[in-house]
Order: C-alpha cells, then structure tokens, then sequence
C-alpha cells in the first residue's frame, strides 16, 4: 500500500479513519459485528482504507507499465491488487463485518454516497471554482451527479428488496477514464488536499461494493449483486481515474515503483506490526494474527517491487 496523511471522514455506515502515508479469495459471509475493541476497529478501518487505495492505484501502476512495454511488472502490479483486494480487504472486511444484509449494505451505500453527493464534491467543487481549479471543479460537479444518481438506485433496490415487488435496477454503465502519467494539473494545495481525499473515498467505495456484491450473491440475489458490482466500476474506473489523472498519481513505471516500494516498507515495517501490537494488546488475537500475516506479505511486495526496478535499465 501507499502512505498517506492521517485524517477521519464518515462514509457509509462505518467512521473510518484514512491513512494516507496472485492472491487468495476471501468469501464474504454476512455476519454480526464481532466485539472488537475500538482500537483494533480503528485500524482495521484504517488497514481497509489502505489496502483499497492500492488495488486502484497498482491497477493504473499496471497499466502504465504495460504501455511502457514493461509486460512482467505490469504482471506484478496486477497480481498486488489481487492480493490487495482479494485478501488483505476482504480479510480485514469480514473480521469488522462491513459487509451486513442486503437491507443493511444498501443503507451503508446511500449514506455515503448522500453524503458524497450533497456535502462533499459540492464543497470540493465550490472551493476548486474559487481557487481557478477549473478542470477539478467541473469533475467534482460531474462526480456530485453521478452519485445522486447511484444514490436514487439504491434506493429503488432497497424499495425492492424490502418489498419484494419490482426488480432491481439494470447497473449503472462505466465511461472508462484511461490515465497517463504527468504531473497535476490543478495548482491549489486546498485543491490537492481535496482530490486526496475524493481519491480515497472512491477507492473504498469500489472496494466496499466488491464485498456488498458477493454478500449478495450468499443472500442469492444475483441482479444486486451485479448493481453493486456495476457501481463499483463506476468508482474506480471512472471517479477514482479521472480524479488521479487530474492529481497526477501516475508517473513513469521506475517512479511508481519507488512509490510502491516506500508504501509497502511503511505498512510491513511500521504499520501493520503497530497494529498487531496494539490488538495483541487488547485481546483481539485474530485482528492480531491478520495483522501479522499482512505485515509478511507487504514486506514481500516491497523486495519484489524493488527487485523490478532494479531490473529496469
């Protein structure tokens, strides 16, 4: 993962604290919130934020290595995220229950994209508009759109599922932004700060849609489970890419690997084994365990993605 700033936003059902310094499956059954003590669920709200903020960006790692012609490290970026995504999140999800019932996980998608919708990209675009961010401005406006959308669809799912009348609306189509590396192109830091945050919100909403879908799929409702997944796309492939083509997130394949390499030192070095430490501590052993395991795996993303770049001529 990457390291990023320390801040809290509310988003779904969950207060989760953001963190801005091939795998395994999990499944997702939908299960009670363990007690858990409010340390060990602040981090794993932390982990998850992290762990989904990377599978986005090594997706965008991957394709950039890929027009570089750079086809094994464009390999291993694609086979991060799937550990990202695949184990770490959806690990650390189903220890904190994000994932609920249907009823439940469509409630969680509505606040947040009500407040995203109503509070967030609306203040983000204002603010752009008043400092000359142009292009960010009308992206915030575009993005505050298509969540009041998202926000009217799951409204009409939740209708449907508590009633059991009518059906659940067709997913919502992606419009794929294709991200190429260069530098930002908006100049105000408050802007900057803003797109961070938008960056990160987007993120963990695609990653938190993957495990409402398959929590779904166990509840055997297969067109829910293709809403969530078709918004997740949404998120990440158009939210999430056009708000890093705008931040500059992607750079040539020998930089982002030094980005991956620092991010993943950070989580196997300092924070995972913080983490691990401070559940052991509380009494959470199994938070302790994945805690652990994570650490161990991100200290092997970190030697091979510096094996890579020492590889690059």
């Amino acid at each position: 993962m990457i390291p990023f700033s320390m801040r809290i936003r509310s988003l779904g059902a969950l207060t989760l604290m953001v963190c801005v310094p091939a795998g395994a499956t999990a499944t997702v059954a939908p299960q009670a919130a363990p007690t858990l003590h409010a340390q060990t669920r602040t981090d794993l709200d932390a982990s998850m934020h992290g762990e989904a903020y990377a599978y986005a960006t090594y997706l965008m790692f991957a394709d950039e290595a890929r027009a570089q012609n750079l086809m094994s490290v464009q390999q291993l970026f694609q086979r991060t995220a799937d550990v990202e995504l695949g184990e770490h999140f959806a690990e650390e999800a189903k220890l904190s229950a994000l994932a609920g019932s249907n009823v439940a996980n469509l409630q969680a998608a509505m606040t947040g994209e009500e407040y995203e919708s109503h509070t967030m990209y609306p203040t983000f675009a204002k603010q752009a508009r008043q400092d000359g961010d142009i292009a960010a401005a009308n992206l915030f406006e575009e993005i505050a759109k298509d969540e009041t959308t998202h926000h009217a669809v799951f409204a009409k799912a939740l209708e449907v599922v508590r009633t059991g009348n009518g059906s659940i609306p067709a997913p919502p189509s992606v419009k794929p932004v294709t991200v190429q590396a260069g530098a930002p192109k908006v100049r105000a830091a408050r802007t900057k700060q803003n797109l961070d945050t938008a960056l990160h919100g987007e993120a963990l909403a695609s990653a938190k849609y993957t495990q409402f879908a398959k929590a779904a799929i166990a509840h055997g409702n297969q067109a829910l489970a293709r809403l969530f997944t078709g918004t997740a796309d949404v998120e990440r492939r158009e939210h999430f890419a056009g708000e890093a083509q705008l931040a500059g997130l992607v750079a040539p394949t020998r930089q982002n690997l030094t980005t991956a390499v620092n991010g993943e030192q950070y989580e196997s070095r300092t924070m995972y084994p913080t983490y691990a430490r401070q559940a052991k501590a509380a009494g959470d052993a199994k938070a302790a365990e994945l805690f652990t395991h994570n650490a161990n795996d991100e200290a092997g993303h970190a030697r091979a993605f510096e094996d890579a770049r020492n590889q690059l001529h």
